[in-house]
């Protein structure tokens, strides 16, 4: 199997309608004005080299990058490119696609030579599109996807059972796929620092600290295993959420309340759509100046906006009073259909 990853996409693609931006520092960002509060969506390798990443506020990316280029988000754009990319791979010999967002897809592939292979995928992508990709080759997801990080930029890599330890078994857990900082913390509490460690980690120890499910599953991941089929079962979403940073923080309950709201309003349209009901919520706050809580609750099964709205303004009822709000967000889930893609693929998960 392939892991597709397509390189620095977003500010690839901005080069692509900007040209004379090729080989300068490129981020983007929020509304392309780094005065306001927003964050980097995507650096290019020049703004890199100045320690620009995604997820960085604006302002701090134009502190580090003076001489950079600076281009609002335009997601219409990257959906556009993203259509054509994955449609490229679905022409492709005996392919099956699994799309994993904008910017990365699983091809399963019967071949010898998965190498050769994959270099025409490269170059049928960048022929089509004009965007560079770099690919993974692994004998499960996991693989795939970890040896993606490896051949990049524009290149190939592969990792199987045979290297796996070899590659990654002195490197921290937080290279594995799935496993983020937090997660990495909770395992170093036990003595496990490094990919090997998980690997051969005592299955009673983890499944104390992360639950009979999650525990072995941790383990899976250490020794790179996993699912070894590509699935083109199209993804269904298990929930729905917007959020909104305030360029001006929030101080009074009134505005609180009418952001929520707001809030509410927009996510109920995304799940209108889905034809499914909601089962819970969850309320993202960020507290000035840079302090994240959130707050969930289960609700009896409703398409009612009333519902819905009374649930999250409950939610909204538990932030603490006087503390100024830079960020809402609310997320609404929703049952999954009985024809949804059993189990799920590891990812570093949003909020």
């Amino acid at each position: 199997m392939l892991h597709v990853d397509l390189d620095q996409f977003i500010a690839a693609v901005e080069v692509l309608r900007h040209p004379e931006l090729a080989g300068k520092p490129l981020i983007v960002g929020g509304r392309g004005d780094p005065t306001e509060r927003a964050v980097v969506s995507t650096a290019s390798y020049e703004a890199r080299e100045f320690g620009v990443g995604s997820g960085m506020p604006l302002r701090i990316a134009a502190r580090k990058a003076p001489d950079a280029v600076i281009l609002p988000v335009d997601a219409e754009a990257y959906t556009a490119a993203s259509a054509q990319v994955m449609a490229t791979l679905r022409t492709q010999p005996d392919a099956t696609v699994q799309v994993l967002g904008w910017d990365e897809a699983f091809l399963g592939v019967q071949t010898d030579d998965p190498e050769a292979y994959a270099r025409r995928v490269q170059a049928a992508v960048l022929e089509r599109t004009g965007l560079h990709c770099s690919i993974g080759i692994g004998d499960t997801l996991v693989r795939a996807k970890v040896a993606t990080g490896f051949g990049k930029p524009r290149g190939v890599f592969r990792l199987t059972a045979e290297n796996w330890l070899e590659i990654m078994g002195d490197r921290p857990t937080v290279d594995l796929w799935g496993v983020g900082s937090r997660i990495s913390a909770r395992l170093a509490a036990h003595g496990i620092a490094t990919v090997a460690e998980l690997a051969t980690a005592d299955p009673a120890v983890l499944a104390t600290e992360f639950g009979p499910k999650m525990g072995p599953w941790y383990g899976l991941l250490g020794r790179g295993e996993g699912e070894r089929v590509v699935d083109d079962t199209p993804w269904v979403a298990r929930g729905h959420s917007r959020e909104t940073t305030f360029q001006q923080d929030l101080t009074e309950p009134a505005q609180v309340e009418a952001a929520v709201r707001g809030l509410t309003a927009k996510v109920l349209e995304d799940v209108a759509a889905e034809g499914r009901p909601v089962i819970g919520l969850t309320l993202k706050v960020r507290y000035a100046p840079f302090i994240t809580k959130t707050m969930q609750r289960k609700i009896a099964e409703t398409r009612d906006p009333a519902v819905v709205e009374a649930a999250a303004l409950g939610l909204a009822g538990r932030i603490e009073p006087g503390r100024p709000i830079r960020l809402l967000g609310l997320r609404a889930e929703m049952p999954m259909p009985e024809k949804a893609r059993e189990g799920h693929t590891p990812t570093r998960s949003g909020w």
